[in-house]
């Protein structure tokens, strides 16, 4: 029978661990167990380095080794026949391994005992099993395509980045039975990413930041690969305390401007996976549950596919052009501004922005909607264009028509969220306009 390593992916998430075999120089044998066995094609694996001990010494001296797993469903034992080709300390592959090996050092208590030294990349030159052995079943997989066919379908139809956003995150909850999930932009710098849309948290956490390399979100973006951990590990949570937005005496240096990540605060399987077109990150998506080994490889296939036809959908919508924008059908309205006037006050070294003390947003957004306040207040407008935005030479916008797009809807679901009063509506394609329901007062601080 002809087994395909592919096809037995399931043995190598470390439920069962495996055992590796080598040979010193002088015939002497020596079996150790072995922490993790990663998938990295259909003739390669990579197999952690942690120690230097004797194992390592025979691999060096001689390069063969056998390594035995277990099927976790079937109870059925592999032995794969292996030749070392080299060890990798730094990149995609060494940052995968090291983000699932905190997680099983965490679930088995030897977080200060385990840590990645490198990636040992093997051949894989036979794969041999008991006589009596089956060819793993492909029930999950053929589940797993009906649900992908059915995710990707929906995407397709998507005619706008808002609706593709939340039609993604949607699709994962109907059809993945994934409650807990997260969509994250890059940002102009390419610096940070930001939260765009979420599901299944008490807050949205939109308009939330995460530095490239930060948790496991950070990692995978930066590494342009999937990351995908399968127990509770504190090394790749991140900090997710409630702070309360206060002014000290009126000091913007004094208040705090960080809107707190959405998350699970113990969650005990976490995958992310870098939104890449071609040589180009746009962001990243994000998911995770409390239960131990929710998120299994074809979950990981899945994401993965999913990810990149959100990358193709979000290029496509971005190349509309400003000049291609569609007129709105109706004239815009607002209810009369009455009442109390909103103070809103705007913080020049940031672009933080500030309605009645409290916080809303920072950055590009910050100075995007401190543009259309002061346009709509002393202007008398409120309809605007992308196209304006674009060439407004104070905002600094770099020539990327996604991650404006992406902006203007991190802007509107911020407003929704923390003012009644304020609102930003889409009035057609690349066409908005600003409502504001009570008076305002600009304020520019120093």
């Amino acid at each position: 029978m002809t087994l395909s390593l592919d096809a037995l992916r399931s043995c190598f998430e470390g439920i069962v661990p495996a055992t590796i075999a080598t040979c010193a120089t002088d015939g002497t044998p020596n079996v150790a167990l072995l922490s993790q066995v990663h998938y990295i094609d259909n003739r390669h694996v990579a197999l952690s380095f942690q120690f230097f001990n004797k194992t390592r010494q025979n691999i060096l001296a001689n390069p063969y080794a056998l390594v035995s797993v277990i099927d976790p469903d079937t109870a059925v034992h592999y032995q794969f026949g292996l030749r070392y080709l080299r060890t990798e300390t730094e990149g995609a592959l060494f940052e995968n391994m090291k983000a699932k090996l905190a997680g099983i050092a965490s679930h088995t208590g030897m977080s200060k005992v385990f840590r990645l030294l490198g990636s040992d990349v093997y051949e894989v030159l036979s794969i041999a099993c008991d006589s009596t052995a089956v060819q793993p079943s492909c029930a999950t997989q053929k589940r797993a395509f009906a649900s992908l066919r059915s995710c990707t379908q929906k995407l397709a139809q998507c005619g706008e980045l808002s609706v593709l956003l939340d039609e993604t995150l949607d699709s994962l909850a109907e059809h993945f039975a994934i409650r807990h999930s997260m969509l994250l932009m890059l940002d102009e710098q390419g610096e940070r990413l930001f939260t765009v849309a979420s599901r299944g948290y008490d807050k949205s956490g939109v308009g939330s930041e995460i530095l490239l390399g930060d948790g496991i979100i950070g990692v995978a973006a930066r590494e342009r690969t999937p990351i995908r951990i399968g127990h509770m590990t504190s090394e790749y949570l991140y900090g997710r305390t409630v702070r309360e937005q206060m002014l000290h005496g009126g000091e913007h240096g004094e208040v705090e401007t960080e809107i707190p990540l959405p998350g699970l605060a113990e969650p005990h399987s976490q995958l992310a996976v870098p939104i890449n077109r071609g040589k180009r990150l746009l962001g990243a998506l994000y998911v995770e549950s409390p239960d131990d080994m929710r998120f299994t490889y074809e979950d990981e296939d899945a994401l993965v596919v999913i990810a990149n036809q959100l990358a193709l959908c979000i290029e496509l919508l971005g190349q509309v052009t400003e000049e291609q924008c569609s007129k709105s059908d109706t004239t815009p309205t607002s209810a009369a501004a009455s009442g109390t006037p909103l103070v809103i006050r705007h913080y020049p070294s940031d672009g933080s922005v500030f309605i009645d003390e409290a916080y809303l947003i920072k950055g590009v957004a910050g100075a995007i909607i401190w543009k259309l306040l002061r346009d709509t207040v002393n202007g008398r407008r409120n309809e605007f264009t992308n196209r304006e935005l674009r060439l407004d030479p104070t905002l600094r916008l770099p020539d990327i028509g996604d991650n404006l797009e992406a902006r203007l809807i991190l802007l509107q679901r911020r407003l929704a969220e923390r003012s009644e009063y304020i609102r930003l509506e889409k009035t057609g394609r690349g066409r908005f306009h600003l409502i504001l329901q009570r008076p305002v007062q600009l304020i520019e601080m120093p």
